[in-house]
């Protein structure tokens, strides 16, 4: 297999999600990968360039357009399957899910339950679709840091807002994307019946320095993996990210 994607020039921010998922993807076997909501490829392609299987569940027509071709751009067009759906109806998108012959080792759900009906019934449908011992990655955004990231722009009725967890922009069109505390998160992920791995913050100065710096992003990435599993620094990232685990 090629050398994991963490080494590769991917965006700092992501750095602590690949960090984790090198320890699943990088074995050197291919792995049946169920990517839910990630339609324009950002893990998807990666991932097949390391010789996976990935199939793309995502509601947007557009954004599976863009997958595909992003794909076929980086060569890999014949490993990523794109299937139009919602998370929180796998079963019928992929009516087999779960059978000994179809079920995923990995699954990723990146950003994808502050904007769906129900994040514990999309959970649910995920780990259904796991083979046992299968794991899914969760990453999804960090209340704490919303409220400083709104604070520091200079929006501190937002901030308060979204500290007191209500909608920082009420009597907008759409509805508010929710945000989750770690707490939160692995309540979710228990509750679906996967067992929780360490969490992670994702982002925490990536953005910053990025938008503010000309720091080299080897510099930057190495800075985020050191931050990434540390509080306070942790507690206060962009997003959350965990691990886990569908039991044997």
């Amino acid at each position: 297999m090629p050398t994991p994607p963490v080494t590769e020039q991917l965006p700092a921010r992501t750095a602590a999600v690949w960090a984790a998922l090198d320890q699943v993807v990088g074995r050197g076997s291919s792995l049946r990968v169920l990517d839910v909501g990630g339609g324009s490829g950002m893990f998807a392609v990666p991932l097949a360039r390391l010789g996976h299987e990935v199939t793309v569940v995502d509601p947007s027509a557009d954004a599976l357009a863009t997958l595909g071709r992003r794909a076929d751009t980086a060569g890999v067009g014949a490993r990523v399957r794109a299937l139009q759906g919602d998370g929180d109806l796998l079963h019928e998108v992929l009516p087999s899910a779960g059978g000994s012959d179809v079920a995923f080792d990995l699954a990723l759900c990146h950003f994808v339950l502050e904007v769906v009906d129900d994040p514990a019934v999309t959970l649910r449908e995920i780990a259904g679709a796991l083979r046992p011992g299968g794991q899914v990655s969760v990453a999804t955004a960090n209340r704490a840091g919303a409220v400083l990231g709104r604070a520091v722009a200079g929006h501190p009725v937002e901030a308060l807002a979204l500290l007191e967890d209500r909608d920082p922009a009420p009597g907008r069109a759409r509805p508010a994307r929710r945000r989750f505390t770690p707490h939160d998160m692995l309540a979710l992920v228990e509750g679906a019946g996967l067992e929780p791995g360490p969490w992670r913050g994702v982002s925490v100065v990536a953005d910053l320095l990025e938008a503010t710096s000309g720091a080299a992003p080897e510099a930057v990435r190495s800075l985020e993996l050191a931050l990434a599993e540390t509080s306070p620094y942790r507690d206060v990232a962009t997003g959350l990210h965990v691990l886990a685990t569908l039991p044997r």
